[in-house]
């Protein structure tokens, strides 16, 4: 139904192992129709802006870095969420994955700023140390994507953001707190001394990153990540969050995590076995803990405290 509208049917040229630009396709007579039903039907990605790849490329490193080049120029920085596309973090904000949000890059003192439909950007004061080159394009390093997007990203995303990068394994929580005095009297210094020393490379989710920022705002006992629970030595469950003195554990389950049938299956079962072995566990979806976020801390709040008074009592 759709062979018509495949890569090699729509151009000869259109390459099918590298991204091209939205001008690149008009140049070789494709329309912009075209490309959004070549979209639509899953046969091309829209990785950045104006910026396309064959649906079946790989989405590595060497396609991202790819990518990028073709919107900005050699003097420019990636900065911000766009850097930690690069670094393999995906820290997109609702609707990203809808509509990609420009490349953020920024320009050295002096230069020019970037202004494109597909770039957002101006000026930046970073150190040599800040950058580093990745397949030919200048971007920030980790470590130096999460100190900005942790001041100067809404918070809960800036949270996200600071778990993930850490989670890389390309600098150390001390080294986070060490730079965020860098910033004093900027802008978002205050946020981001409040969300770093909370940090933690153990999150595996930005939704589970979330939900432990909705249970870090409350005045409960803090969880602990990632729990292991084994009975006679063999690991029967890993908790996202939880209290084990209390046998309370809270999971959050995002529907872009966990959508297979067998996966929710694995779930239930594993979430049954804790149940009935005295665990309290309480899941939470996106609703709670992104769309009516005081429930978030409601619900964890219901299960904590009668397990608190009884331990007391």
């Amino acid at each position: 139904m759709y062979d018509d509208l495949s890569p090699l049917h729509a151009h000869p040229s259109l390459p099918t192992d590298r991204p091209f630009t939205h001008r690149q396709a008009v140049d070789l007579g494709i329309s912009r129709e075209v490309l959004r039903r070549m979209v639509r039907v899953g046969l091309l990605r829209r990785v950045l802006r104006g910026v396309y790849v064959d649906a079946a490329a790989d989405d590595g490193l060497l396609m991202r870095t790819r990518a990028v080049s073709l919107v900005v120029p050699a003097t420019a920085i990636v900065t911000d969420r766009t850097a930690a596309w690069l670094h393999g973090v995906d820290a997109l904000r609702p609707g990203d994955h809808l509509v990609p949000p420009p490349v953020e890059v920024f320009q050295p003192p002096g230069r020019t700023r970037v202004r494109t439909a597909a770039t957002s950007g101006g000026e930046r004061t970073l150190l040599p140390h800040d950058v580093e080159v990745v397949h030919g394009v200048r971007v920030t390093t980790p470590l130096r994507t999460a100190l900005d997007l942790g001041r100067l990203t809404r918070r809960d995303h800036a949270f996200a953001a600071l778990d993930a990068l850490l989670r890389l394994g390309r600098f150390g929580h001390d080294e986070l707190l060490r730079d965020v005095e860098r910033f004093r009297g900027q802008r978002g210094v205050v946020q981001l001394r409040e969300l770093a020393p909370l940090a933690d490379a153990r999150a595996e989710s930005p939704g589970e990153s979330v939900l432990r920022l909705r249970w870090l705002d409350t005045s409960l006992p803090r969880p602990e990540l990632q729990v292991e629970v084994r009975e006679h030595g063999l690991l029967r469950a890993r908790l996202d969050l939880a209290v084990p003195a209390l046998r309370l554990a809270v999971e959050y389950d995002g529907r872009d995590w966990h959508t297979s049938p067998a996966q929710r299956a694995h779930d239930r079962q594993r979430r049954d076995w804790l149940g009935a072995h005295g665990w309290t566990v309480v899941v939470l979806g996106r609703r709670e803990v992104f769309d009516q976020p005081h429930l978030a801390a409601v619900r964890i709040r219901e299960a904590l405290v009668p397990l608190l008074r009884r331990r007391a009592g």
